[in-house]
Order: structure tokens, then C-alpha cells, then sequence
């Protein structure tokens, strides 16, 4: 009886060791991701992903790298060492243009906000004529372009300042060389937290232009990636919506490069779980860039934007 017993638990953990084993390589199937993310909120959630083993407990091997700069990020996707990268549907456009098969798969949470200085007051029409710093023919200037317009303002209603690095027109806008600027966040909370007034931003007009984009060899070959990726993403998101933000503001100084003055500074974030682009953002991203005589050729949503994998 004894040994009918003892067979049958060998037998029973040989069937849960087969189990575990096939679990695991399951798990190992989905391959390898290359991101690239910029310093700035769309970026968390994979940072949390990575941190929290969410990419591994899905059986992806995530490598998130770390740009300071859009051009760094765009030469390293141009260069085939990168898969996808957190971005924003301009860049996209120009991709396009350019002749490189990029798309974009969801929108970001990132924010983009004009700040008024210290003197200056805290509507746009304080700003009529003043110096307002943007960087030129990037996400900062079109969605300055579209609060103006929200307004029924014209471009030139305000005096634009061209300032490509955010730091500098950070520093300048605190020290009143600027009577306002547009900053993503967390650089606009911390213009706010020192003293600036928040006039209005992307957030006032329900436009979202962040997002990740995958190019179209990954696309293609790295559909099953993709979905794991956006599972692990989805997670995260859940997590930052749930937790104070002392849990991960340490994590996004140390590895999302956020200026430790963020943590004081910044409200706890509200992300949304992946989501394809609005049709209405992009159309205006393409009319905008059209309109400025930046790309030529006029892009349908489906140009620009792939279905979201089976996650």
C-alpha cells in the first residue's frame, strides 16, 4: 500500500514538473524588446514594468534605454537599435515622410503646459505680445499652436521665443527672462512649484500627442512581444493609479531621470491603460505639420497608426 502510494506522488510530481517546465518555456517564447523612453511621465510606466517584473513575469526580456534627446532617441530607432520608443505622433509624421516604417500602436499620458512666470498673470490674454518660449517645429510648438487656437488666437498673438533644451527654458522662465513657456511635465509642475502660474495646456483642449510607436519590422515580426509588452504596460498603469506617489517617485529620479525636485513638485499621475491615438489628434498633427509646409503629402489615420496587438 505504501509503495502504491509513493509511485503515485512520483508520478504526480513528475506530471507538475512537466507543467512547470512547459509554463516556463511558455513564458520565454515572447522574445526580446528594445524601447527607448525620454525622461518625461509616459515614460513611467515601463520603468515600473521593468522594476516590478512585469515584462519578465509575461516572458518578455524588456531592455528600456534612456534618451536625454528626441534626435538621440529617433537615430538610435533609424539605426535598427531599437524596436519601438515612447514618442509623440509628430515624430511619427516625419518618420513617414522620411520613408521610415514606423507607427504609432497608443497614446501616452504625458502633459504638455504653458507656464506664466512669476510676474506675468495667469491667462492667455496676459500673454498677447509677450515672450513665450517653445522649441521650433516639435510637440512643445503644435500644442502651443492648438491652445491658441482653442482660443480663437492666432500664432502670433504671443511673441515666440525659440529654445530647443527644456532645462534652459526652465531656468529662463524662473529667472523672469520669459514671460511664459510650454514644458512637458514633470518640468512644467516644477516651473509651477517655484513660483510660475499654470495657464492652460494639452490637458484643457483633450489632446493626447504622446505615443509608443513600434516600427514596422517589429510590427511584423514581433507581434506576440508586442502583446506581452502591452500586458506588463497595462499592469503598470494599474499600479501607479493605486499607489501614493512616495512608492515610485524615487524609481522615476533614478531611472527616468525625472529632476529630484519632481518628487515635491508633481501630483500623483492618472494614466490610462493602452489605447490606440484619437483620429482627431492625429488629423491635427498632419493638418499642422501640412500647414507649415513641414511634410507635404497628407496622411490617413491608418497611415500612421497600427492596431493595437492581441493582448
Amino acid at each position: 500500500m505504501q509503495k502504491k502510494i509513493f509511485l503515485l506522488l512520483t508520478m504526480l510530481c513528475m506530471l507538475l514538473a512537466v507543467g512547470c517546465g512547459q509554463h516556463a518555456t511558455d513564458k520565454q517564447s515572447h522574445g526580446k524588446l528594445t524601447v527607448g523612453i525620454m525622461p518625461d511621465v509616459d515614460s513611467l510606466p515601463l520603468v515600473v514594468a521593468l522594476d516590478k517584473g512585469y515584462f519578465a513575469e509575461e516572458g518578455l526580456e524588456a531592455d528600456i534605454q534612456l534618451y536625454k534627446s528626441a534626435m538621440e532617441r529617433d537615430s538610435a530607432l533609424q539605426s535598427g537599435n531599437l524596436d519601438g520608443a515612447v514618442s509623440d505622433l509628430l515624430a511619427v509624421t516625419f518618420a513617414k515622410s522620411g520613408g521610415f516604417d514606423v507607427k504609432a500602436t497608443s497614446f501616452t499620458d504625458g502633459s504638455y503646459r504653458l507656464v506664466a512666470g512669476k510676474a506675468a498673470g495667469s491667462d492667455l490674454a496676459s500673454l498677447k505680445g509677450q515672450d513665450v518660449a517653445v522649441s521650433r517645429n516639435t510637440i512643445i510648438e503644435f500644442v502651443t499652436d492648438a491652445v491658441l487656437a482653442k482660443a480663437d488666437l492666432k500664432e502670433d498673438f504671443i511673441n515666440k521665443v525659440i529654445i530647443p533644451q527644456i532645462p534652459t527654458r526652465l531656468e529662463m522662465l524662473q529667472n523672469g527672462k520669459l514671460a511664459a513657456a510650454t514644458l512637458p511635465e514633470p518640468m512644467a509642475s516644477i516651473a509651477i512649484y517655484s513660483g510660475g502660474h499654470y495657464v492652460t495646456g494639452s490637458d484643457n483642449i483633450g489632446l493626447n500627442p504622446g505615443v509608443i510607436i513600434f516600427t514596422g519590422q517589429a510590427l511584423k515580426e514581433k507581434n506576440d512581444s508586442i502583446g506581452a509588452f502591452y500586458r506588463a504596460y497595462n499592469r503598470a498603469v494599474k499600479y501607479l493609479n493605486q499607489a501614493p506617489k512616495e512608492e515610485y517617485m524615487d524609481l522615476a529620479v533614478e531611472k527616468c531621470g525625472f529632476p529630484p525636485l519632481a518628487k515635491e513638485a508633481m501630483e500623483p499621475l492618472v494614466y490610462h491603460e493602452a489605447t490606440p491615438p484619437k483620429e482627431d489628434d492625429v488629423a491635427a498633427c498632419v493638418k499642422w505639420l501640412n500647414d507649415k509646409g513641414l511634410v507635404t503629402a497628407t496622411y490617413a489615420y491608418g497611415d500612421l497608426v497600427a492596431d493595437l496587438p492581441n493582448k
